[in-house]
């Protein structure tokens, strides 16, 4: 099993490119479910879960043909198989992402429940009270969602939370449902805003996406179309907190801070100089950060998949900094981890507090999920001496080429068994 050696010491400087969004592709490969004429998606990222869904959607007939280094053209003409069986969505829970598309093209789908998750409880529940509303008949049977629709009819849906997956499940199916739909609750992060403008390009009606209230005014059918990516806001700021927390100067291009103002207003109260460009950020960290608070929220606030980054940051910062998760009730898993590198961290159930020390010490470590993984990257990145990470297998689900980008930004990174 793969494993990432990281010399750590040095300061980060130079320029790399920022990958398009994994949150945004593995919906818009669904939405390819949705038409019988092609889509075409450029700037994909090569991603483990990008491959995974190409695999889910492939066995059930989609044909998928590759178009350049970051391109393909989804083909669902002969969609015969609307099923997505255990052993594909137990690796990832976007796979749920199915479920909507289908019962709207195909009047019936057998999706199984994703199962645990390290990070905490991800209900579907959400994703199958919408389809109820707009008139599906679903019944859960050994570990499978049945559902079942001759043709979906507008609906009024408030869902108790706010969830991404379940807006964009929701939103998919009333494409083509009869009539309105109306999300109320809706998810605003930007991926959805960007499905909705894949879906928008095939010839559905949507307005309202990225606020918490969307309009769908369903079709018979949706067309071809063609849509690119938007770039990953994470890997965005992940790169940028590597960069401050290594007292480094980086640009990243390809991206835009335009999703990232919380981010961007954090990283500055530490201290760092931080310029949007039009198609690009740059960043110049000082000699030492100031630790700073973070509370997690929906979007448009600090988003959940950014905190264990700043609690790393907050580990070499100066003074201390509270760290308030709000969003998963298991998502500290990294603490642990950051401690045997030399942090000062003290958790009370969903609070963490971090005080900022001199240094970290390099060691072995392990990461639990994908962000924990980035914040452990970090920490490596600072520590005196060698820091082995250890399941890395979750850094490629979300983070393309790491070592290469970070190789490039000058680290001491490389891939070992």
């Amino acid at each position: 099993m793969d494993k990432l050696l990281i010399q750590g010491g040095s300061p980060l400087h130079g320029e790399v490119s920022i990958s398009g969004a994994k949150n945004a592709a593995l919906p818009i490969l669904c939405a390819s479910l949705l038409s019988a004429e092609p889509l075409h998606v450029t700037n994909l990222p090569h991603l483990n879960d990008v491959s995974t869904m190409l695999r889910l959607i492939g066995q059930m007939g989609v044909e998928v043909t590759m178009d350049g280094s970051d391109g393909l053209i989804l083909n669902s003409h002969d969609l015969n198989n609307p099923a997505a069986p255990y052993d594909m969505v137990k690796t990832m829970r976007a796979s749920i992402l199915v479920l909507g598309p289908l019962l709207a093209r195909c009047g019936e789908a057998k999706v199984s429940l994703p199962g645990g998750c390290a990070i905490g409880a991800r209900p579907v529940d959400q994703h199958i009270k919408g389809l109820q509303a707009m008139g599906a008949e679903i019944r859960v049977e050994n570990g499978y969602v049945i559902a079942q629709a001759s043709r979906l009819k507008g609906a009024r849906i408030v869902t108790d939370m706010v969830t991404v997956t379940g807006t964009e499940n929701l939103m998919m199916a009333a494409v083509l449902a009869e009539g309105e739909t109306i999300i109320e609750n809706a998810a605003r992060e930007p991926e959805v805003l960007d499905l909705a403008n894949c879906l928008t390009s095939m010839g559905a009606h949507i307005s309202g996406a990225g606020t918490d209230s969307i309009k769908i005014r369903g079709v018979e059918r949706l067309h071809g179309a063609s849509h690119a990516v938007m770039p990953d806001r994470i890997e965005t700021g992940t790169y940028l907190c590597a960069a401050a927390a290594t007292r480094g100067a980086v640009r990243l291009t390809n991206t835009s801070a335009d999703y990232l103002d919380s981010v961007v207003q954090k990283l500055r109260e530490a201290g760092c100089d931080v310029l949007a460009e039009p198609d690009g950020i740059v960043l110049k960290a000082p000699q030492r950060l100031k630790a700073v608070n973070v509370r997690t929220e929906p979007y448009p606030a600090f988003p959940t998949d950014m905190q264990a980054q700043f609690m790393a940051i907050n580990c070499v910062a100066e003074g201390s900094a509270v760290i308030r998760e709000t969003i998963f009730e298991n998502r500290f898993m990294h603490a642990v981890e950051l401690i045997r590198l030399g942090a000062d961290i003290k958790i009370d159930a969903n609070n963490a507090l971090v005080t900022g020390v001199q240094h970290l010490n390099g060691a072995t470590v392990m990461a639990t999920d994908l962000r924990a993984s980035a914040s452990l990257v970090i920490a490596g990145l600072v520590a005196q001496g060698e820091t082995l990470i250890e399941r890395i297998y979750h850094l490629d689900r979300g983070y393309e080429r790491i070592e290469e980008k970070l190789t490039r930004l000058g680290a001491s990174v490389r891939r070992v068994r």
